[in-house]
């Protein structure tokens, strides 16, 4: 078994361990209090909630793996196969909330996990460096900040619960993939001992990614149900990954020419099944308020 196949092993073992924390995660994000509050009192309240410290140690052995998928695969690889995650959170979500998973959910679930699984096979994707210099960060930043700046006032503005919670849920995706790109650095110094690893930029810059993309997580499931947040959530960290992997890093897809066109298509499958999942969400939503104003 080579590097890869042990990568994609730990990626799909962190997809589940990920998804049990994201279900719990969301389930906390909506009991601990029923009071409209901002995203900081969101997270500083979720903060003294046991259960949601019980989901975080089960998203820290997830992304654990993640890191351990990250020091023997490329970004392309591993970032594509989490998003087998909402495979495992569909059915865990609505066994905690006692209801089925629809057919109509399924269907488009498992559209948007063979559409990944076929980017994988078809691209071929090939890992590059392991770290970038600041310059290179400080242009990402440039181009991606003012995106994710523009998620979270657009998220205040249109309020309704299914775009607030998709528009928010790409603000916390887009911090996952940075993350995925800078825990691939702080691997690769971890070898080097404590001393070269403190002195890496990477790893502040990680932590504090990792604290933005939790909190925004939890406005994000706070906003809406799991079908709105996570699809959403679940295909914007791999995108930015991806992207940030070929522009920083320097992998690159190898499909063929032939395999472009298969590949095309199975993006467009991914964004067309995530917007399926979102739109089956607030079609939900407003039979579900519609029924609580007849009440």
């Amino acid at each position: 078994m080579d590097k890869a196949d042990i990568a994609a092993l730990l990626a799909l073992g962190a997809a589940l361990f990920i998804a049990i924390g994201d279900v719990i995660h969301q389930r906390s994000a909506h009991e601990v209090t029923d009071e409209q509050v901002s995203h900081v009192q969101l997270f500083l309240q979720l903060l003294k909630d046991r259960m949601w410290w019980v989901g975080s140690l089960v998203s820290a052995v997830g992304f654990g793996l993640q890191a351990a998928a990250l020091g023997l695969g490329s970004v392309l690889l591993v970032q594509a196969l989490l998003v087998t995650s909402l495979l495992f959170a569909l059915p865990l979500n609505a066994r905690a909330n006692h209801h089925r998973v629809s057919r109509f959910e399924w269907t488009w679930a498992v559209l948007l996990a063979a559409s990944v699984a076929m980017i994988v096979t078809v691209g071929n994707p090939t890992a590059g460096h392991s770290r970038a210099d600041p310059a290179t960060w400080l242009a990402v930043g440039a181009v991606l900040g003012p995106l994710l700046v523009l998620c979270i006032v657009g998220a205040q503005i249109w309020s309704g619960r299914t775009i607030s919670a998709m528009l928010l849920a790409c603000v916390s995706g887009a911090l996952w993939g940075v993350f995925a790109i800078l825990t691939k650095g702080v691997v690769d110094r971890l070898g080097d001992g404590v001393w070269e690893l403190l002195r890496t930029p990477e790893l502040y810059a990680w932590a504090v990614v990792a604290v933005a993309g939790t909190g925004y997580q939890q406005a994000a499931f706070r906003a809406g149900s799991m079908t709105a947040s996570l699809p959403t959530m679940t295909v914007t960290e791999p995108v930015v990954a991806s992207v940030l992997g070929v522009v920083v890093l320097g992998e690159t897809l190898r499909p063929g020419e032939a395999g472009w066109i298969t590949l095309i298509g199975a993006v467009a499958v991914m964004m067309v099944a995530t917007a399926a999942l979102a739109r089956g969400e607030a079609g939900w939503a407003d039979r579900a308020d519609a029924g609580e104003a007849i009440a």
